[in-house]
C-alpha cells in the first residue's frame, strides 16, 4: 500500500497531536515538520526532518501529498494557508466562525489556481458540529439547530480563544474556558425555537498571566472588546500566576452538544441531539485533521481542487477502509 505523505505544519499542541493521530493510521506517515522555530522544535523531535516553513524548495524536497496547517486562526492561518496551498493540498482548522465565509473565498481562490484542494475549518466544531447542524436542520425542517460548548461544571478549554489572548502585548500566557448557558440548552430541548444572541448561549472565562509591568486594566479591556472572539460575550477575566496557571489549568478538556428539537407530521415532538466529549482538545481536534488529509489527497487525485468544508466530502473518502467494508462494518 503506497502511504499518504504528511507534512506538519507548526509543532504546538495540534502539530504535537497530529504526530500521535498518524502513528496510529496504517495508510499515512509523517515525512518532515515544518516551522518558524526550526532549531526549537529539533530538539524536540529526533527522528523527523524538520524544515523552514518559509523555504518552500526545503519541505517540497519531502515530497508531501498533503499540509495539515496547525497554527492559530488569528494571525497564522490567514496567511499561511492561501501561501501553502499554492505547493500542496492542504487541510486547516481555521475555526473563527464569522470570518469563514470570507476565508473560504481566499483559500478557493489560491487552491484552483494550483489546482490543489484545500479542505479548511475542520476539527470537531466548526467541522463535526457543522456537520451535525445541516443534517438536525434538514431532518426537522424548520428547526433551528444548535451548537453548545462547555457543557460539563468545568467548562471547555478553547485552543483558539486561549491563543487570541496570548496575541495581546502583555500577556505571558493565558488559558480560555467556554461553559454552555444551561438554561439556554433547556430551551431548545424544549422546542422553544429561540433566537439567541451569541452572547445568549455562552459565557467566557479568562485566565490570563501578565508579563512585569503590563497594564491589568488596559489588557482587560483588550479582551472584552476583542471583536469575533469575546466581545459579544459575557466574559470574565482572573488575573493569575504562572504557578496558578499549571497548576490548576493544565490538560485540554472539553465537550459540547448540538441540540434541534421541533415538530413532525402531525405535531409529534422529535428532536436530534449529538454530544462530543473530549479528554484533549488538540488532540480530538488533530484526528479530524487526519481524517481529512486522507479526504483532500483522494478527491485531488480524482481531479477535484478548490477549498472545501466537510459538508463537500462524503464520508467515504474521511475512512481507511474500502466502500465494501464500510458496507459491510455500518450500514
Amino acid at each position: 500500500m503506497e502511504k499518504i505523505k504528511v507534512l506538519v505544519v507548526g509543532y504546538g499542541n495540534v502539530g504535537r497531536g497530529v504526530l500521535l493521530s498518524l502513528a496510529n493510521q496504517a495508510d499515512m506517515e509523517v515525512v518532515g515538520i515544518a516551522s518558524r522555530s526550526v532549531e526549537r522544535v529539533k530538539k524536540s523531535v529526533k527522528d523527523i526532518p524538520v524544515v523552514d516553513i518559509n523555504k518552500p524548495e526545503e519541505f517540497l524536497a519531502l515530497k508531501p501529498d498533503v499540509a495539515i496547517l496547525c497554527g492559530g486562526s488569528k494571525n497564522d492561518l490567514p496567511q499561511q494557508g492561501p501561501e501553502m496551498v499554492k505547493y500542496l493540498n492542504t487541510v486547516d482548522s481555521f475555526d473563527n466562525h464569522s470570518c469563514i465565509p470570507q476565508y473560504h473565498a481566499a483559500m478557493d481562490a489560491a487552491a484552483k489556481a494550483a489546482k490543489h484542494v484545500a479542505v479548511i475549518s475542520t476539527g470537531w466544531d466548526p467541522g463535526i458540529f457543522s456537520l451535525e447542524r445541516t443534517l438536525a436542520n434538514a431532518f426537522l425542517p424548520g428547526a433551528r439547530s444548535y451548537g453548545f460548548y462547555g457543557c460539563s461544571p468545568a467548562g471547555g478549554l478553547s485552543m483558539g480563544h486561549s491563543d487570541a489572548l496570548r496575541t495581546i502585548k502583555g500577556v505571558a500566557d493565558a488559558r480560555q474556558f467556554t461553559h454552555a448557558v444551561p438554561e439556554a440548552i433547556e430551551k431548545v430541548r424544549n422546542g422553544e425555537n429561540p433566537e439567541f444572541a451569541a452572547g445568549d448561549m455562552h459565557t467566557r472565562e479568562c485566565f490570563v498571566v501578565l508579563e512585569p509591568g503590563a497594564d491589568a486594566a488596559a489588557i482587560e479591556a483588550e479582551i472584552k472588546a476583542m471583536p469575533g472572539y469575546f466581545a459579544p460575550y459575557k466574559t470574565t477575566v482572573n488575573f493569575v500566576s504562572q504557578e496558578e496557571l499549571n497548576s490548576k489549568y493544565t490538560g485540554f478538556p472539553h465537550d459540547g452538544c448540538v441540540v434541534a428539537a421541533s415538530t413532525t407530521g402531525k405535531g409529534n415532538q422529535a428532536a436530534v441531539e449529538f454530544r462530543c466529549t473530549w479528554g484533549s482538545n488538540p488532540e480530538a481536534t488533530a484526528n479530524v485533521l487526519v481524517a481529512h488529509a486522507r479526504a483532500a489527497v483522494r478527491m485531488n487525485k480524482a481531479g477535484d481542487c478548490g477549498a472545501k468544508t466537510i459538508l463537500d466530502i462524503p464520508p467515504k473518502m474521511l475512512s481507511p477502509l474500502s466502500y465494501e467494508e464500510l458496507l459491510k462494518k455500518f450500514m
